[in-house]
């Protein structure tokens, strides 16, 4: 999960030199490859790691390591060594997989997986061979390969090939008990295991999903957070400035400080609760701590999203359209970082409360030391 973290920062950083003209920005390290345009194609060999983001990504040749790839089209048509990470409208998995596939996409096609499979969106197809256990949700699965180990399958409809089987148990989420047929020969009788589709929470980020509402309220929340970072710019545009270079400098410091605050927030609710009389300021006190929340989320947004700006050599924002793209960066790939399981929400927490902590130094710093800050 760390490694998934840092691709996707590095996919950020990509995206960041891409998005000031170039219609394909590279970048090697070793034997990584970062790429970001509008269409990528990689091509090139001896690739260790391949990370690459754009509305259309290819990969036409071997990647010793492992893929992660983000987009509107994802193909990949040559060997992968290790584990593959995609997310895009449409995916397509062409040539063979060694590791493990985790996919979400709207309409997701898949060939021979040497590992596990994890996959969600609302056509998924799998059409080689699965070498270890596969967690599928969509709303409509097509099987017509063999799947060694166990199955985990939440669909509205199934459908499988000639060449489906199941060597595992399989566990079916359906709407309601039986709409689900399993043909003869794809898994014995004694290991399918039948449950209801509100008992699918082992794995929460693979629940069947219109994915077009899923883009769109994503979509909604990267525009509102831009919008909003980028007003709070043009009306207090120093404060947010040093509140931002406060941050990045000092982001361990500003994450204590944030944390304290809220503690703050929250320990006053508990002692306006023992004085009984006190309970009716609480409904005040939890709006104040949604409100320091999102403040702090507003503004570790945007202290990011120039942080990735700087970290690919691009200087620090001057006009209102500069400020804009770089709050609509941070904004777009602390969401992405965010849908991780358990560690994307951290993540949020963290930039949350750095955030928090950033204002609430720039509010109280100077009385607390007695100067001005």
């Amino acid at each position: 999960m760390i490694r998934l973290l840092s691709a996707v920062v590095s996919l950020a950083l990509a995206g960041a030199a891409g998005a000031q003209g170039e219609e394909t920005s590279e970048t090697r390290i070793g034997a990584d490859r970062y790429i970001a345009g509008q269409s990528v194609r990689h091509a090139g060999e001896g690739t260790d790691d391949l990370f690459a983001l754009g509305e259309r990504v290819e990969s036409r040749a071997p990647v010793g390591g492992d893929a992660v790839i983000a987009g509107r089209w994802l193909t990949v048509a040559a060997p992968v060594g290790g584990d593959v990470y995609a997310a895009g409208f449409e995916i397509a998995l062409d040539a063979p997989v060694s590791g493990d596939a985790t996919l979400f996409g709207y309409r997701i096609s898949t060939g021979e997986i040497g590992a596990d499979l994890r996959a969600s969106g609302s056509e998924v197809e799998i059409g080689g061979p699965v070498a270890g256990h596969a967690a599928v949700a969509a709303e409509r699965v097509r099987i017509d390969a063999p799947i060694t180990g166990e199955v985990h399958l939440a669909a509205r409809s199934v459908s499988f090939g000639d060449a489906a089987e199941i060597g595992g148990p399989l566990v079916i989420y359906e709407a309601r008990e039986g709409a689900i047929e399993i043909p003869e020969g794809i898994v014995a009788d004694e290991r399918i295991t039948r449950r209801e589709m509100e008992d699918w929470d082992g794995i929460e980020e693979l629940a069947p999903v219109n994915a077009g509402h899923v883009l769109g309220s994503f979509i909604a929340v990267v525009v509102g957070l831009t919008a909003l970072a980028t007003l709070v710019a043009a009306l207090i545009p120093e404060a947010l400035a040093a509140m931002r270079r406060r941050l990045l400098d000092a982001p361990f410091g500003t994450l204590w400080i944030g944390f304290l605050t809220q503690s703050v927030i929250a320990g006053a609710m508990v002692i306006l609760a023992l004085t009984v009389i006190g309970l009716l300021a609480i409904p005040a006190v939890a709006l104040l701590s949604m409100v320091a929340a999102v403040s702090g989320y507003v503004v570790g947004v945007y202290a990011f999203g120039v942080g990735l700006f700087i970290a690919v050599g691009r200087p620090e924002p001057v006009t209102i359209g500069e400020k804009a793209l770089r709050a609509g960066l941070g904004a777009l790939v602390a969401g992405a970082i965010g849908v991780i399981p358990l560690l994307g929400w951290l993540f949020v927490l963290a930039l949350s409360l750095a955030g928090l902590g950033a204002i609430a130094e720039r509010l109280f710093r100077p009385r607390f030391l007695g100067r001005a800050g």
